[in-house]
């Protein structure tokens, strides 16, 4: 559906408790920002975006993904989108993303569309804030207002990138950690895990939990027996690291509270995953919430997401807006 206004216009009578405005909430953000330099923006991104999830709907979590990725290493910059040149070395070779990171492409369209309509106006980092919550939208997720008004940085960092975003084998406390020196806190760690209602991982990213890291080849305690074995058939002892399997196999292009459930039946599929259920109380105690109820997953999850996509951005005269997203522009 190529009409975003329309599109909203049926959905906010079903959302509208979930729809809000966090003005206050991003400081020299606001989601007004672009209202008289850049009207369409939103529906240039929307028209975009709708004709690549309806193709391909794996791209939506791609997408999430991306905006994740860029906002965890130096801040929601755009850092991330940009290519190795020069003294720039890019966030692409890193870890996270080396092998996973995807969706580039789509944000180059978009970015094309939007400097056609308004030339050297909108950010990167806005295009990627936006592309998260209509990719979430456009796979039945909730709806927020995006507060807007990001600049691009002039940099990438390739060791953020492979040491501050969080990864699919490190501990309960480590993920916490990394969420924490970011502003984040424990309601935001277990409602973004939310996203992988949606998306896909390499069996690489869960190897270990299917012939265990002492070398005995036996399965995780954590993990359903009749699942695990399902897994080992596709994700052998070696090779096999490209194969992709859903995060969420009940709803796996729909984003639901289905991941949280999954959670309480042993199901999940990273370790990061599962280590919600088994090493925190608190955590726990927020799985089966948003297991039981919908609702409040989707409301803690728009609001996390306003949170994160306020880490650290650039505003005023700091960083500019690139006129192409992979490189700067001097």
């Amino acid at each position: 559906m190529a009409n975003k206004s329309l599109f909203l216009s049926l959905l906010i009578l079903a959302i509208s408790p979930l729809c809000f405005s966090e003005k206050s909430q991003g400081g020299n953000l606001y989601p007004q920002f672009y209202d008289h330099s850049c009207p369409k923006l939103e529906d240039i991104v929307w028209s975009v975006l709708a004709k690549v999830v309806a193709k391909e709907p794996r791209m939506a979590a791609s997408l999430l993904r991306l905006h994740f990725h860029d906002c965890f290493v130096k801040g929601c910059d755009g850092g991330v989108l940009l290519d190795s040149s020069g003294s720039i070395v890019s966030e692409k070779r890193s870890n996270p993303n080396r092998n996973s990171a995807r969706g580039f492409e789509v944000i180059d369209e978009i970015k094309a569309a939007v400097e056609k309509a308004c030339p050297e106006t909108v950010s990167c980092a806005d295009i990627l804030a936006l592309t998260a919550r209509d990719s979430t939208l456009l796979v039945g997720g909730p709806n927020w207002e995006v507060p807007l008004g990001r600049r691009d940085s002039l940099d990438a960092s390739l060791s953020g990138s492979n040491y501050n975003i969080p990864a699919p084998n490190n501990t309960f406390q480590t993920i916490l950690t990394k969420f924490k020196l970011k502003g984040l806190d424990l309601v935001d760690l277990v409602a973004l895990s939310g996203s992988h209602t949606i998306g896909d991982a390499r069996c690489t990213s869960f190897r270990q939990r299917l012939y265990n890291q002492s070398g005995n080849g036996q399965p995780d305690k954590t993990l359903n027996p009749a699942m695990a074995a399902v897994l080992r058939n596709r994700c052998p002892r070696s090779g096999g690291d490209q194969n992709l399997f859903n995060l969420d196999h009940v709803t796996p292009f729909k984003f639901d509270n289905s991941y949280y459930k999954n959670l309480l039946a042993n199901k999940g599929l990273l370790s990061s995953d599962e280590i919600l259920v088994s090493q925190n109380a608190d955590s726990m105690k927020l799985v089966k919430q948003y297991a039981e109820n919908n609702h409040l997953f989707f409301q803690h999850f728009t609001q996390s997401m306003v949170k994160m996509g306020n880490i650290a951005p650039l505003t005023g005269s700091r960083g500019e807006i690139r006129r192409v997203c992979r490189r700067v522009n001097h």
